[in-house]
């Protein structure tokens, strides 16, 4: 945020209307100019005009186009026409603007909907990650419109998430095995029907049979959180379930898993049970924040107040770095200004140089 009489020069590389037509040159005073020629293609409209700079964000700098330019480069995405890390780069650009106030929410939300045909795991775990944020901060920025920005959201991931299904398939990339899980996991926590049915009924048979081909370890993750996506105090059946794999399971990496999951229902009951356990023998010391991880944001409230009612028992339990925990995982899942002047009045006396940063 300091600015100093020092200037930046800035490697500015340009592509346009395709890829062997690359223009170079530093950009050494604050302000410069470029002429886009005819090269770029056809400016009229279904031309397949179009320029994109920081070729494959090989420079260390953020690119914000004006909005004929990006239509034009979201022409060219949905056309197939640019190179993998300009898929990357680009959305990532939008995304820090977004975030930076430099452009608008709905621009970002527009230029996503144009990667809903995408095929890459590198762009699409990208892609993921962008998803997850908007949905988090669009329950409190638009609250009114976040339920059809989560169907936006759905639309952009269903598509490759339908193409690789729930079991593996011969002969698949180990990148398809990656993406799998991912794209699974994502639309169940943006609230798929059909990807959660799908995944409790898949669970299902494998309480009865852990051997089932129908669950193996890649996609459990899916199926577990999709269980806890219908649990509650008056049906808590999937959660027993959970418990119970949890407690039986001869495989550390399992149980850490079901240990991850168990905290991820919007259920009050259920939420501070499973928090509660971290005060149990049940849950290693070492291993209390997997089961924060979890922690939904529509379950931010009862955590946030579980936290201050059990800030002195936590701060005794555990030491500067481990209650740096509780402190990571429940505090930013709070988007407003007043919430975070009511949680800098909670910390202002109580704050360790574990966690102070």
């Amino acid at each position: 945020g300091s600015s100093g009489s020092g200037m930046w020069i800035v490697p500015i590389t340009s592509g346009c209307g395709a890829y062997d037509t690359q223009k170079k040159f530093l950009l050494k005073l604050k302000r410069d100019k470029m002429v886009i020629g005819s090269q770029c293609g056809d400016r009229k409209k279904g031309g397949n005009f179009w320029t994109k700079l920081n070729i494959n964000g090989t420079g260390f700098y953020r690119v914000k186009y004006d909005d004929e330019l990006a239509a034009a480069l979201q022409n060219a995405l949905e056309t197939k026409k640019l190179s993998l890390m300009d898929k990357i780069g680009t959305v990532d650009d939008l995304y820090a603007l977004s975030i930076a106030r430099q452009q608008t929410f709905a621009s970002l939300l527009r230029l996503l909907y144009g990667y809903r045909g995408e095929a890459d795991y590198s762009v699409l775990s990208h892609i993921n990650t962008v998803t997850t944020s908007i949905a988090k901060v669009s329950a409190d920025a638009t609250p009114a419109l976040a339920g059809d920005i989560k169907q936006l959201l759905i639309k952009i991931l269903l598509s490759p998430a339908e193409k690789l299904g729930w079991d593996p398939k011969k002969g698949e990339s180990h990148l398809d095995v990656m993406l799998r899980p991912l794209l699974l996991t994502a639309l169940v926590q943006l609230g798929h029907g059909k990807t959660i049915n799908e995944g409790v009924r898949r669970f299902n048979i494998f309480t009865r049979d852990r051997g089932t081909s129908l669950l193996p370890p890649d996609t459990r993750k899916a199926a577990y959180l999709a269980v806890m996506q219908n649990v509650s105090s008056s049906n808590r059946s999937g959660y027993d379930a959970l418990r119970k794999i949890y407690k039986e399971s001869a495989e550390g990496e399992e149980r850490l898993q079901v240990l991850g999951i168990l905290s991820s229902c919007r259920d009050k009951g259920i939420v501070l049970e499973s928090l509660n356990l971290i005060f149990t023998n049940e849950v290693r010391n070492q291993d209390a924040y997997i089961l924060l991880r979890g922690i939904q944001p529509e379950a931010r409230e009862i955590s946030w107040n579980w936290l201050k009612e059990n800030w002195e028992r936590i701060s005794r339990t555990f030491s500067g770095s481990l209650a740096a925990n509780f402190v990571k995982n429940i505090v930013p899942l709070f988007t407003s200004n007043e919430k975070a002047a009511e949680i800098s009045k909670f910390f202002a006396t109580r704050t360790k140089p574990g966690f102070e940063r």
